[in-house]
C-alpha cells in the first residue's frame, strides 16, 4: 500500500484533492498530520475532521467485526447454511474485502456502494443476536453479554469505550483496524460515543449539522437500536463538503504557496518594521552629518534584513527555508517537503520573493549610500 502511494505522488503534477490527503495519498506538508494541525491552529474547526475520523474508524471497526466473524464461522462451521440464514450467509460472503474509502459516499462505485449496503444491511438484521460475534462463533462469548450484546455492568452503567478510543490504544494491524477480536458491545459504543461528543446538541465537541441530520441519527440509535456505519453517511458527507468548501482551500494557499505559519509571520512583520525603521534612521544620520560612502554602507545590514522580513511576509514564505525544503507546521518546528510538486511550487515562488528582495533591498541601499551628504 506504501508502495502504491508513493507511485501515485511521483506521477501527481498537481495540488492534491481534499480526498487524497484524508485517504493519506499525500506526502508532508500536505498531508492528513499537517491538514489536522491547520484546522486546529488556524481554521479553529478541528472537531469536523475529528467527527470525520472517527466515523471512519467506526466504519473500519464495523467492517473489522463482520470479517472476524466471517473468519471464525468458516473455521467452526464450514457450511454456512447450518448456521446462518441464506442472505446473511450471501453477505458474509461478499464482504469479505472491503476498502476504507477516505471520499463521500456519493463518490464511491457501485462494487463499494453495493458492499457498504451489504455491511449495514447486515448489522441492522442482526443487532442484539447474540449468536453474531466472533466470540460467540468460537465458543468465548463471556457469561456476562446480555442478548443486545452489551455487558451486564452493575447498576445498568453502559460499557466501557472500546480500547481503539482510549488514549493507549493498541497495536493496529495494516488495515487500520484493531488489532484484537472486536465484539459488538464495541460498536455499539462506538456508535453512541460519536452520538453523545459531536452530534447532540449541546455535546461536548458539538458539530454544526443540520438539525434533520441530527434527528435521523438520533432516532436511529437511541430508539431503533442501529449502530451500522450508514447511519452516519448523511453527516460525513455534510462535514466532508464543508472541510472541502471552508477550510481546504486555505489550507492549500498556506502549506502548498507557503510555508510559514501565523505566529511566524507577525513576528516577521515585527522585526522587519523594527529594521526598516533602523535603516532609514541610520540612513538619514549619515546623510545629514555627511559621513563618508563607506561607512553608509552599514545601511545594507538593516534594510537587507528589513526588507527580507517583510517581504516573507508579505507572501508567507522564507525563501531559504523553501529552497533547502523545509516548511513550518507549528511554530519554530519544521518538517522536510515531501510532496514533489508542492516542492517545485515552492521553489519558484522562494525565487520570485528572492528577487524581489534583492531589487527593493538594492534600491533603499543605493538611494542612502549615494546621494551627496549634507551637514545640518
Amino acid at each position: 500500500m506504501q508502495g502504491s502511494n508513493m507511485q501515485f505522488e511521483a506521477q501527481r503534477n498537481r495540488l492534491p484533492s481534499l480526498y487524497e490527503v484524508l485517504a493519506r495519498k499525500t506526502a508532508a506538508p500536505v498531508d492528513l498530520y499537517c491538514f489536522y494541525i491547520y484546522m486546529r491552529d488556524q481554521q479553529r474547526s478541528v472537531d469536523y475532521l475529528d467527527f470525520w475520523l472517527d466515523v471512519a474508524q467506526h466504519t473500519s471497526l464495523c467492517r473489522h467485526f463482520v470479517r472476524e466473524l466471517r473468519r471464525s464461522i468458516l473455521v467452526e462451521t464450514p457450511d454456512l447454511e447450518k448456521t446462518n440464514s441464506k442472505r446473511s450467509s450471501y453477505m458474509l460472503d461478499h464482504m469479505s474485502e472491503m476498502n476504507d474509502p477516505a471520499g463521500p459516499s456519493t463518490d464511491l462505485n457501485d462494487d463499494e456502494k453495493i458492499k457498504d449496503q451489504n455491511l449495514s444491511a447486515y448489522l441492522r438484521e442482526n443487532t442484539g443476536a447474540s449468536n453474531h460475534s466472533p466470540q460467540s462463533s468460537l465458543g468465548s462469548q463471556p457469561s456476562g453479554l446480555r442478548a443486545s450484546g452489551d455487558r451486564a455492568f452493575p447498576g445498568g452503567e453502559r460499557p466501557p469505550r472500546p480500547s481503539f478510543m482510549s488514549r493507549n490504544s493498541p497495536t493496529r494491524t495494516d488495515s487500520n483496524s484493531p488489532a484484537h477480536t472486536v465484539a459488538r458491545a464495541d460498536i455499539r459504543a462506538s456508535a453512541e460515543k460519536i452520538l453523545f461528543t459531536y452530534i447532540l446538541p449541546g455535546s461536548e465537541r458539538e458539530v454544526v449539522l443540520p438539525q434533520g441530520i441530527v434527528q435521523a441519527i438520533t432516532t436511529a440509535i437511541e430508539e431503533e437500536g442501529r449502530d451500522d456505519p450508514e447511519l452516519f453517511d448523511t453527516a460525513k458527507d455534510y462535514t466532508f463538503q464543508a472541510m472541502e468548501r471552508d477550510a481546504f482551500p486555505g489550507f492549500l494557499r498556506s502549506k502548498a504557496l507557503g510555508n510559514l505559519v501565523p505566529p511566524s509571520l507577525f513576528l516577521r512583520a515585527v522585526f522587519g518594521i523594527l529594521a526598516m525603521f533602523a535603516g532609514f534612521w541610520a540612513g538619514f544620520i549619515f546623510i545629514f552629518l555627511d559621513f563618508p560612502k563607506h561607512t553608509r554602507c552599514w545601511v545594507i545590514l538593516p534594510f537587507t534584513i528589513g526588507v527580507y522580513l517583510l517581504a516573507s511576509q508579505q507572501y508567507s514564505i522564507d525563501p531559504i527555508l523553501a529552497l533547502v525544503g523545509y516548511s513550518e507546521y507549528t511554530f519554530f518546528n519544521f518538517s522536510h517537503v515531501r510532496e514533489p510538486y508542492v516542492r517545485k511550487l515552492l521553489n519558484k515562488r522562494a525565487l520570485m520573493v528572492l528577487l524581489v528582495t534583492i531589487a527593493v533591498g538594492v534600491c533603499a541601499i543605493v538611494l542612502f549610500v549615494f546621494v551627496p551628504g549634507v551637514r545640518l
